[in-house]
């Protein structure tokens, strides 16, 4: 499973976590399940129940089960926007934790015929669930140019969205866009001088973002964990990119995902979750040396109150 993907931030949201052996947990996004296995480890009569769009990890769950068959273990393939439907359908009406390693998991990022790296040249595809229609390839082809434009500003924070959204319209008229090979031409072509790997990071996490409606998933998501975490209970959140930061940080210090403050008549914040760690948890120099996908994480945690 390691081969898959490598968890980051291991140890530390774990201790995030604060598991009990009986307590009932979940992994919304299970990938290669690294996160998950630690988890089961440090269960006796509790249980663990796993979210994972990605058809690919459902063999990875597979094989967990398999090696630890003794404990409660639940593999649910569906995206954790769907966090509280399926936890109903379980059975399970409140949990002791939840955790959340956002983003692409290593095995994505390397095959090629998925899309998501600028390193392989493959089809343009980009679909965490490969059951959706919505493409990578959908959305470079058929987009209007203003809708583009909104994309790469809002989702990539590409600052000349016009200039890449004007070149794409421009040479898909000559020619369908299909392959990754050919978007990074187009990028090329206009990224600003010296800055051409984070520049093609930038497009290709906007069309990402696009094609998985990432910032909605996590909305919806979010705004579910209050109705099914304990009092006492944890949210632990590892996070990417500045816009999914942004969404868990007001959330878990708000109550809201804008980051609106209420307040009660004596002014005290009203909110459902009080945050854990005020400083953002990174990862060691020691970590990034390992694994050079864990540079941009950060870790939040944040306990149930009870208020409501």
């Amino acid at each position: 499973m390691s081969r898959y993907h490598t968890p980051v931030l291991l140890a530390e949201s774990l201790e995030g976590l604060l598991i009990k052996p009986d307590g009932v947990y979940v992994d919304v996004t299970f990938g290669g399940g690294g996160h998950s296995s630690a988890i089961l480890q440090q269960l006796t009569t509790g249980s663990l129940l796993a979210f994972d769009q990605d058809e690919d990890a459902v063999q990875n769950a597979d094989r967990l089960q398999e090696a630890f068959p003794e404990r409660s273990f639940t593999f649910i393939e569906s995206n954790f926007r769907h966090l509280q439907k399926y936890l109903r359908l379980h059975g399970v009406k409140a949990v002791d934790g939840i955790l959340a390693d956002l983003g692409v998991s290593s095995h994505q990022f390397d095959v090629p015929e998925r899309g998501f790296s600028t390193r392989w040249d493959g089809e343009l595809d980009m679909r965490m669930d490969r059951h959706q229609p919505l493409t990578a390839r959908t959305v470079v082809n058929t987009y209007e140019e203003k809708d583009l434009i909104h994309l790469f500003s809002a989702y990539g924070e590409i600052t000349n969205a016009r200039t890449l959204a004007a070149q794409i319209i421009k040479d898909r008229a000559k020619a369908e866009i299909v392959m990754s090979a050919e978007l990074k031409t187009i990028a090329e072509r206009v990224a600003p001088k010296g800055k051409l790997m984070k520049y093609l990071a930038q497009v290709y996490q906007a069309i990402r973002i696009e094609v998985n409606d990432e910032l909605g998933a996590l909305r919806e998501f979010l705004e579910q964990t209050k109705e099914v975490i304990k009092p006492g209970g944890r949210l632990v959140v590892i996070s990417y990119h500045s816009l999914e930061d942004r969404l868990v940080k007001n959330y878990m210090s708000t109550g809201d995902l804008k980051g609106k403050q209420t307040k009660d008549f004596y002014g005290n914040l009203q909110r459902q979750f009080d945050p854990v760690n005020r400083k953002i948890i990174t990862p060691a120099m020691e970590e990034i040396e390992k694994n050079n996908r864990a540079r941009s994480a950060k870790l939040r945690i944040a306990e149930r109150n009870r208020w409501r």
